[in-house]
C-alpha cells in the first residue's frame, strides 16, 4: 500500500501554483545494512553479511559502470544510466559549450520487466495518510511543499 499526502504548489512562476496534487509519503528508507538483514530473513541460505557484500560491490561497480558511461539494468527493476542536464540549447553546433549549455548531470534509472510503470499501475495501490483540512488549518507541516525535506518536482511528469 502506497500512501499519500495532499499538497499545495506554490512556485510564484509556475503555471500550477494554486493546484493541488498528490505526493507518496515515504516512511521509511533501507540503506544497503537492513536491505540485506530484510533479504537474509527471507529463506535464504545466505547470511546477512553475505549478501550485505555482494550487494556493496554491486554497488560500487554499478557507480564505476554508470560514470564511464555505460548502462546497468538490473532485471526487473530499473535501467540506471547517466543523463545531462541542459542549461540551454545553442542556436547551432558551433555555439554549443560545456560552459553555456550543460548544468550538469543526473542518475537517471528507469523502470524495467515486471517493474514497468505499467505494472506499478496495476498493482501499486494509493491510500490517504491522513484527511486534509479543508477548513485551511493544516494537521501538520506535511502539507506544506517541502514538507517531507524532498525538492518540490513537477507533479505532472
Amino acid at each position: 500500500m502506497i500512501r499519500y499526502k495532499k499538497y499545495q504548489m506554490t512556485g510564484e512562476k509556475s503555471p500550477l501554483k494554486g493546484l493541488w496534487y498528490a505526493r507518496p509519503l515515504i516512511e521509511d528508507t533501507f540503506d544497503t545494512e537492513r536491505l540485506a538483514k530484510h533479504m537474509a530473513n527471507h529463506n535464504t541460505p545466505y547470511s546477512e553479511g553475505l549478501i550485505k557484500g555482494v550487494l556493496t560491490d554491486m554497488i560500487s561497480c554499478t557507480k564505476e559502470l554508470i560514470l564511464d558511461g555505460k548502462n546497468v539494468k538490473l532485471d526487473d527493476l530499473a535501467i540506471f544510466s547517466v543523463g545531462i542536464v541542459s542549461r540551454k540549447g545553442a542556436a547551432s553546433a558551433a555555439d554549443f559549450t560545456l560552459a553555456d549549455n550543460v548544468k550538469g548531470l543526473k542518475l537517471r534509472a528507469r523502470a524495467t520487466g515486471e517493474l514497468s510503470n505499467a505494472q506499478i499501475n496495476l498493482e501499486g495501490q494509493l491510500k490517504e495518510a491522513y484527511k486534509y483540512n479543508v477548513d485551511g488549518s493544516e494537521p501538520g507541516s506535511e502539507n506544506k511543499p517541502g514538507g517531507d525535506g524532498g525538492e518540490e518536482e513537477n507533479p505532472l511528469g
